[in-house]
Order: C-alpha cells, then structure tokens, then sequence
C-alpha cells in the first residue's frame, strides 16, 4: 500500500529515544522529512544520522527542546516551518509523569505534569495550526491506556492522558473543516525504557524481581509478550498517512489485547 508519505513535513516530538523515535524512524522509511525534537542535543544527533541511515530518502533535521517551555515550542514551530516550508504532520508526544498516590503528590508535581502532559500538546496544536489549515493536516496525540482503564499508582498520567483523548475529541470536530485529522493513539506495555524504569520501580516496591513484574505483566495481556516499539509506530503511521482519509476523533489502543474495557 502506499502511504501517501513521501515528501509530507513531519514533527516528532520526544523523539530521541523510545516510542517517539519508533515514530520518527518509520515515517523517514515512508520518504516523510522529519523534524525530531527533544531535550539532548547530543541524542538528537545521533538519532538523526541513524535515521538517515535508513534509507528512506527524507531528511531529518532536529532541534533541542524543552515543551515545558512556551518559548522553546515556538522556536520549534518557526524552525520546522524554515526548514521544511510547510507542516504536515504533528506527532504529540512527551515522557511519563512520575508516578505516586493521589496523597504523595505535591501542587508541583501536578503543575508539572500539567505542563509536560496536558499545555505542550496545547501549545505545539495551536502551533501548527496555521500552517495545517492551508491543505490540512494529521496529528496524532500519544497518550496512555489510562485513557480507557486507570492504571494504579499512576495517577498523574491517569489523569493528564485522559484530558490529551477529551481535547482530540473536541478539536476532531473544530478542525475537521479544514481537512486536519486529529487522533489518540495509546500504548500498552512497549518495550521501552519508560516502561522498562516503570517495572523497576515496581518491583523495588513490592519486593519481587523485574523479571517476575514483567512475567505478571505478560499473563495479563492476551499475546503473551510486551509489543515492540516499531509495531506501535506502524499503528501510528498508518493514522498519519494518506491511507487514512476518514478517521478522526478516535482513540486507538495499543496493548495486544490486555485493557479490558470496550
């Protein structure tokens, strides 16, 4: 199938590492130019000449940013717009808050995962909406299963992933005249570093091994195993692409079958 992909304008955000970059990788493989963006400068670079190692035929620039920091997104904005001459793409994207009960939590930790969360998919939206309501556009927001069945002692993500579905909901309605499409898509158990530290942190509380975390984590999920980060990025790509012309406003899970909730 042909995706539609090549030459489109992309921007990743928290893609030095992870699902972000699983993101990046296989739209540079599409022909897509990537912006890749993320706190490391040094990351980025080494990200970006592993990319373009890929063969693609895209290029891939990147720029050091921090999304909790209005000034870096418009900074970003301006820079891909430069480069690229266009923004056709938006990949939303950030790393986890730190988790905790509801009681452990301090007025800071919520106003960061506020703003790490909930105000950057804000703000780089309201971005590129300029530029994607010339010949529309695709974003997709990733977010968490929680956005379907809180997960314990992640009340911040619980709370935060839930708010980034509600906002794609409403903005697929606003944005739909203008050809953007706008969807959620949310991982499960990828094996990634995040949830690689999240497994540690869990067994370092209930006294058990990683290994034996991970083993009660696979007996849950219908599959078997944790997904990899390239199977999420196809899911994502295919909401990104030219193949999807009709899809907005949905939330899609990524998780081999373990959420239960419809």
């Amino acid at each position: 199938m042909d995706m539609g992909l090549r030459g489109k304008k992309a921007l990743v955000l928290a893609s030095s590492r992870g699902l972000g970059k699983a993101v990046a990788a296989q739209l540079v493989l599409e022909g897509a130019d990537v912006m890749l963006a993320s706190r490391s400068e040094d990351k980025l670079a080494a990200v970006k000449e592993e990319l373009i190692s890929l063969g693609g035929g895209g290029r891939v620039e990147y720029v050091a940013t921090d999304v909790t920091r209005k000034e870096d997104i418009a900074a970003l904005i301006q820079a891909t717009a430069e480069q690229f001459g266009q923004i056709d793409i938006l990949v939303n994207n950030s790393g986890g808050p730190p988790s905790g009960t509801f009681e452990s939590l301090t007025d800071e930790d919520w106003e960061r995962a506020f703003e790490l969360n909930m105000l950057s998919y804000v703000r780089l939206i309201r971005g590129v909406l300029p530029h994607m309501k010339v010949s529309g556009g695709h974003i997709v927001n990733i977010a968490s299963t929680s956005v379907k069945q809180p997960i314990p002692g992640l009340i911040l993500s619980n709370t935060f992933r839930t708010g980034v579905f509600g906002l794609a909901k409403t903005l697929s309605q606003e944005l739909a005249p203008y050809g953007i499409l706008i969807n959620t898509v949310s991982p499960g158990r990828i094996a990634t570093d995040r949830i690689r530290e999240l497994d540690t942190a869990r067994a370092e509380q209930s006294g058990v091994s990683e290994d034996e975390i991970a083993d009660q984590f696979r007996k849950e999920i219908p599959l078997g195993r944790y997904g990899q980060p390239e199977e999420f990025a196809k899911a994502v790509v295919f909401l990104l692409s030219g193949a999807n012309t009709y899809i907005t406003g949905t939330s899609l899970i990524v998780d081999g079958g373990m959420v239960r909730a419809l």
